[in-house]
C-alpha cells in the first residue's frame, strides 16, 4: 500500500512540473507602445504611450508557444511631443480619458508561426469598447541572461486597428474630403521581459 501511495504522490508531482508555468514582468523601463496614423492624407504622426505595466507566462525560460500576456495602458500618459495635440487626444473627440484612463489586453495567447515568430491573439479594450486583435510577434534574439543574474526575452509586436471600431469619432476632413486623422492606426508594442 505504502508503494502505491507513494507511486501516486510520484505522478502528481510529475503532472504538477508538467504543467507549471513560468511568469514574467514587464519591465517598463525598456518596453513602450507607439502607434502612427496618417495626418491629412500627406505625412504621418507618430506616439507612445510612456507608463504601462504587463504580465506574461510561458511554458519553461524558452518556450513561449502558448505563453498568455496581459497589458495595461495609462492612456493618460500619452506622448507626441506636442502638449495641446496630446491634451486634444485626451479629450471626448478621442480617448476620452478622464472617464476611460485604461486601456487593457486581455486573454491573450501566443501561437508560435515560425522561427522566433507568434501570432498572439486577444481581446483589446479601448474606451468602452472590446475587440478580439492579433499581433504579429518577433522575439529578438532569443532569451538572454542580463548582467545583474535575470532572465530577459524581448518581442515586438504589430498591428493595425480602425479607430472608428473603438468609439474614437473625431471625423473631420480636409476641403477635399479627405481625412484630417486616418482611421487606421498602426500599433507597435516593443517588450522586455523580466522573469520573475
Amino acid at each position: 500500500m505504502k508503494a502505491v501511495f507513494s507511486l501516486l504522490a510520484g505522478i502528481l508531482f510529475m503532472s504538477n512540473m508538467a504543467f507549471s508555468q513560468v511568469k514574467w514582468s514587464v519591465d517598463p523601463a525598456h518596453t513602450n507602445a507607439r502607434f502612427e496614423i496618417k495626418h491629412l492624407g500627406i505625412a504621418f504622426v507618430d506616439g507612445e504611450f510612456t507608463k504601462l505595466e504587463g504580465q506574461a507566462e510561458s511554458k519553461d525560460s524558452v518556450n513561449f508557444d502558448k505563453g498568455t500576456v496581459s497589458f495595461s495602458i495609462d492612456v493618460n500618459s500619452i506622448d507626441t511631443r506636442i502638449e495641446a495635440r496630446d491634451n486634444h487626444l485626451k479629450s471626448d473627440d478621442f480617448f476620452s480619458a478622464e472617464k476611460f484612463p485604461k486601456m487593457t489586453l486581455s486573454n491573450a495567447t501566443l501561437t508560435k508561426a515560425g522561427k522566433g515568430k507568434f501570432k498572439l491573439t486577444g481581446d483589446l479594450t479601448i474606451k468602452d469598447v472590446t475587440k478580439n486583435v492579433t499581433f504579429d510577434v518577433v522575439q529578438n534574439n532569443g532569451t538572454i541572461i542580463d548582467p545583474w543574474g535575470k532572465t530577459r526575452a524581448g518581442f515586438t509586436a504589430k498591428t493595425t486597428i480602425n479607430r472608428f471600431d473603438y468609439n474614437i469619432k473625431y471625423a473631420d476632413k480636409t476641403p477635399a474630403g479627405i481625412d484630417a486623422v486616418a482611421p487606421e492606426v498602426a500599433i507597435t508594442v516593443n517588450v522586455e521581459l523580466v522573469k520573475n
